[in-house]
């Protein structure tokens, strides 16, 4: 529920052979230079910044493997300090992807080769107020546009999203987040949905916590739409594991997930595995040093529906 862009589809992987749930789009969340250090590196004695509602799941999700399938190819080219060109080979599939980066706004952008394109801009408006808006297109059609504005205090995070507004069909979606820093490790907030149409009219409200130490995050959101609580912890230098539990009264199911990620420095490899849905699978990232390249190699068995898939790509750039 932390994202508006949950509520539509996803153009670029509407055929997911392994699960009907679509993959997680970048769009999702802020970039992490939006976000502040961890709470326990503050030291000044004040409350922190508890950052954005998007982000608290983020230490659990990002220790799981992203799935790929065929042979793919990513080129990254710097064009400049402040443009960035980013190209993405997929079978027949093309993607385009371009940065522009400074130091009050960014203006991201990704197409495919059917048209479909995703804008993403951000904007300091001033030091504690930001602004992101977010077009979403499947070839000549609208899907989502989206516009929020955050302002982050001294110790909590206010936001307020409106997501596709029409006029002519008198509906709109708004959304309400806040998180307050009660103590340094201890964040409590919430999310408010409204989603107003001609046919329907409701709301959401989504109340969460997370609570952290140097070594492990525990986060839940719990509300009407159901629950999802996720648990992060990093073990050494080399090893962390996150576990994940979603359900939804909506869909009346329930899922729990498991991840792991393991750091090898000495060969330049970074090791991601996930067991969820009765699908196992592994992401193994191979810097090919002296080249400016990345070799990543992954491979996912869905037990319950008989699959496989193994992906190879390489990231150059």
């Amino acid at each position: 529920m932390g994202s508006v862009l949950a509520l539509s589809s996803n153009p670029g992987h509407q055929n997911w052979p392994f699960s009907k749930n679509h993959l997680p789009s970048r769009w999702d969340a802020h970039p992490a230079h939006w976000d502040r250090p961890p709470r326990w590196e503050r030291r000044d004695g004040r409350l922190p910044n508890p950052g954005s509602f998007h982000s608290l799941h983020r230490s659990c999700k990002d220790v799981f493997p992203h799935q790929i399938e065929g042979v793919k190819m990513i080129i990254n080219k710097t064009l400049s300090s402040f443009f960035k060109v980013t190209l993405h080979y997929l079978h027949l599939y093309f993607e385009t992807i371009f940065l522009c980066l400074t130091k009050v706004k960014t203006l991201i952008g990704e197409m495919d080769s059917s048209g479909s394109l995703n804008a993403h801009a951000l904007l300091h408006l001033t030091e504690r107020v930001r602004a992101r808006t977010v077009f979403q297109t499947q070839q000549s059609q609208f899907v989502t546009w989206q516009f929020e504005t955050e302002y982050r205090g001294s110790d909590f995070t206010a936001a307020v999203t409106v997501a596709n507004p029409d006029i002519l069909r008198e509906s709109v979606i708004l959304v309400a987040h806040f998180l307050q820093s009660v103590s340094s490790g201890l964040v409590l907030g919430g999310e408010l949905v409204y989603h107003r149409g001609r046919a329907e009219e409701g709301g959401i409200l989504t109340l969460a916590g997370q609570y952290s130490r140097p070594n492990w995050v525990a986060t839940l959101n719990a509300g009407k739409g159901g629950a999802h609580a996720s648990y992060y912890h990093r073990a050494n230098k080399q090893i962390q594991v996150g576990v994940e539990f979603e359900a939804s009264t909506r869909t009346q199911e329930t899922t729990a997930s498991f991840g792991y990620q393991m750091d090898l420095p000495e060969a330049n490899m970074v090791f991601r595995g996930s067991l969820s849905r009765c699908i196992i699978g592994g992401v193994l990232e191979k810097r090919l040093t002296p080249l400016p390249a990345t070799l990543i190699m992954g491979a996912f068995v869905n037990h319950r529906g008989d699959k496989l898939q193994v992906g190879l790509g390489v990231n150059v750039g």
